[in-house]
């Protein structure tokens, strides 16, 4: 059945596009900019005539030019620009004079400071020259275990600029849940801060760092940063050298950027481990390099003038953007601290007024909070912000007004969906879209996005599963470790093979939006801060009063988003109160305080394939109401009479709802 055609909740603005980055680029490409569902057939019906005009608007200086745009279309393995040579922290310093404010730092307690493009350019050149004496060299990995601040941005640059891979994760994580990420990559330098804020308490990390040192036999050397104060220990405790941030991003040098190939490897983010040990997404120079430009500089209309502020730790794709926000010549902010500490809930909205930033990024919890607890942004002078950008779930219709009424009916509320996999967005908005309440309004240009059913057929207005039926520049080149490439097969081609299929659920409307429905995975995704239920599973069940576990994180209908652990008890266990602080004091410290569950309930069991494997998905989806038979096959449970448990929790957390 086909949906109704709905009123949009807002239609662009006529000056607002006319002054737009994305109409300007179509005028350069020779298309129509005020009809984007035209622009966007033309940028996925004529892939190299699209990312060719890309490359020519934002342009990009290659040391030595390409020799096709696509030389080969097909999934995975596209070869996208073959022969260009180019580096990508040439583009996100070019644009940057030497009094332009580059990074604004910023934290909970509403402080901060600025770095020039001439400071950021020469603490990048100084790192670099130190990296370089401490033996990284290209194809070497730099890792950091640094909170957002611009130290991280500073250390990726800096090994950019030497065609070293850089990796990194906020300290929020474990030094067993950082090591499992790092010590697959075999890195040469490790950078780590002392500490960071959150909700109002310095989090001393300098134990912790010791720790992942230990852990990390390849490094040859580790720098320290001093954010929050704190003493390091004495050099000798550490199995290898060390250097302060201090002597090593204060060296008077040339920053001299080494050209790569369009395709070789930038950084490496990393899967949430649903499914066991985290993999290693490896991302090219040149296709980050275009995506972002595209994102940021079309859909996102950022420039020279512009501030984003997008509240992210480091370990969240979102970082990734932040960083690049360089490349557009616009000022990044990075936040170190919780997004509404309870000092002073607004403290975002504050600083978003004090230093007029122009594109605000947050979650729809976070949106969903303000609203709950009576937060008013108009109290401040929002006039500066042009976009309310909004990712890491679907945000649900009831927030539109809300932002309309609270932060100003001159924004362009843009939702967002998209992934670490690609390190950009699938669909969200432009200056040239409708807003439909509870929809992205579009797919991202160059995004051939399309919904399929169980038999892989396209369909519009049903729920389908998000895929993309050709390529991107910014799909993995590979995953770490995976030679022969099935690993990175397995995660996005077996289902439709030459086809990426993500792991959510959309609807593609008759109307041209996106709806997104959550995730056909396990993926735990709070506040868009994803981790892995193998991350959980594994503190918990290392209690001897736990025999198994089992974490979901559920979306809504409302907009929230559930996360139960469910546990099954030794003998002569009990789940009171001491033991659910336990677990939640184990989940903080060996996995992430982010994900500490609501609520910890007993179950008779886990039910597991015949295979032994955990039924996440499942009941997930059972505690979202599914019916037990259009879930499962219980034939193929070993217990199958523990589904209808499942599906009776949901049905009475939802009783209790309405």
């Amino acid at each position: 059945m086909t949906r109704p055609y709905p009123e949009p909740f807002a239609t662009p603005d006529p000056q607002a596009v006319a002054d737009s980055r994305i109409l300007d680029f179509a005028r350069h490409a020779g298309a129509d900019g005020t009809d984007y569902a035209a622009l966007h057939h033309w940028s996925v019906t004529d892939l190299e005539g699209f990312w060719a005009a890309v490359w020519d608007y934002f342009g990009i200086d290659a040391d030595s030019p390409y020799e096709q745009v696509l030389a080969q279309e097909r999934m995975p393995g596209a070869r996208w620009f073959p022969g260009a040579t180019l580096n990508y922290t040439h583009h996100a310093l070019r644009n940057l004079t030497d009094d332009t404010v580059a990074v604004i730092a910023l934290d909970e307690t509403g402080s901060g400071y600025e770095v020039t493009g001439g400071r950021l350019r020469a603490q990048v050149a100084s790192l670099a020259a130190t990296l370089r004496d401490l033996g990284v060299g290209q194809g070497d990995r730099v890792v950091g275990y640094l909170p957002n601040t611009p130290h991280a941005i500073v250390a990726f640059l800096a090994a950019a600029s030497l065609g070293a891979v850089w990796s990194v994760c906020g300290q929020d994580y474990a030094p067993k849940a950082a090591a499992d990420r790092f010590a697959q990559l075999e890195p040469t330098v490790l950078i780590s801060a002392d500490g960071y804020l959150f909700n109002g308490t310095t989090h001393d990390r300098r134990d912790a760092t010791l720790e992942l040192v230990g852990t990390l036999p390849t490094l040859k050397a580790t720098v320290f940063v001093d954010h929050v104060g704190l003493p390091w220990p004495p050099p000798q405790a550490y199995p290898s050298p060390v250097v302060r941030w201090e002597d090593a991003s204060t060296r008077t040098e040339e920053l001299t950027c080494t050209p790569v190939p369009f395709d070789h490897p930038l950084w490496i983010v990393f899967s949430s481990g649903t499914t066991g040990p985290p993999k290693g997404i490896v991302h090219g120079h040149g296709g980050v390099l275009l995506e972002h430009l595209k994102t940021l500089g079309l859909h996102s209309d950022l420039g020279p003038g512009d501030r984003l502020l997008w509240y992210t730790t480091t370990h969240w794709m979102m970082w990734n953007l932040v960083a690049s926000t360089l490349l557009t010549g616009a000022t990044t902010c990075t936040y170190d601290g919780s997004p509404a500490p309870f000092a002073k809930l607004d403290v975002l909205w504050e600083l978003a007024a004090r230093h007029r930033v122009t594109v605000f990024g947050t979650s729809p919890q976070y949106l969903l909070g303000m609203a709950k607890y009576g937060i008013d942004p108009s109290a401040y002078d929002l006039s500066s912000i042009r976009v309310v950008g909004c990712t890491g779930s679907a945000l649900p219709a009831s927030a539109y007004p809300w932002v309309r009424h609270h932060v100003g009916d001159h924004v362009l509320l843009a939702s967002i969906s998209g992934g670490t996999d690609v390190v950009s967005g699938f669909a969200g908005s432009a200056p040239n879209t409708p807003v439909w309440a509870g929809e992205l309004s579009a797919p991202h240009l160059g995004v051939a996005l399309a919904a399929y059913d169980a038999e892989g057929v396209p369909i519009v207005d049903q729920v389908g599963e998000l895929v993309v039926t050709r390529p991107m520049p910014s799909m993995p080149l590979y995953f770490w470790n995976d030679p022969d490439g099935t690993r990175y097969r397995d995660a996005y081609f077996t289902s439709h093979p030459g086809v990426w299929r993500h792991g959510d659920w959309i609807t593609l409307t008759s109307h041209g939006s996106v709806i997104v429905h959550g995730r056909s995975d396990s993926t735990l995704n709070r506040n868009g801060v994803r981790l892995g239920s193998a991350d959980i599973h594994e503190v918990v069940e290392r209690l001897p009063e736990i025999t198994e576990a089992l974490v979901i994180g559920a979306e809504e209908p409302d907009g929230g988003y559930w996360m139960p652990l469910f546990v099954v008890l030794a003998t002569d266990a009990t789940l009171d109160d001491p033991l659910r602080e336990k677990i939640k004091q184990a989940i903080r410290t060996g996995a992430s305080p982010r994900h500490v569950p609501d609520e910890i309930l007993e179950v008779p069991g886990i039910p597991h394939t015949r295979t032994g494997k955990k039924l996440e998905v499942p009941v997930k989806r059972l505690l979202q109401g599914a019916p037990v038979d259009q879930v499962v096959n219980p034939a193929a449970v070993d217990a199958p009479d523990l589904l209808d448990h499942f599906a009776h929790l949901g049905a009475e957390r939802r009783d209790r709802s309405t």
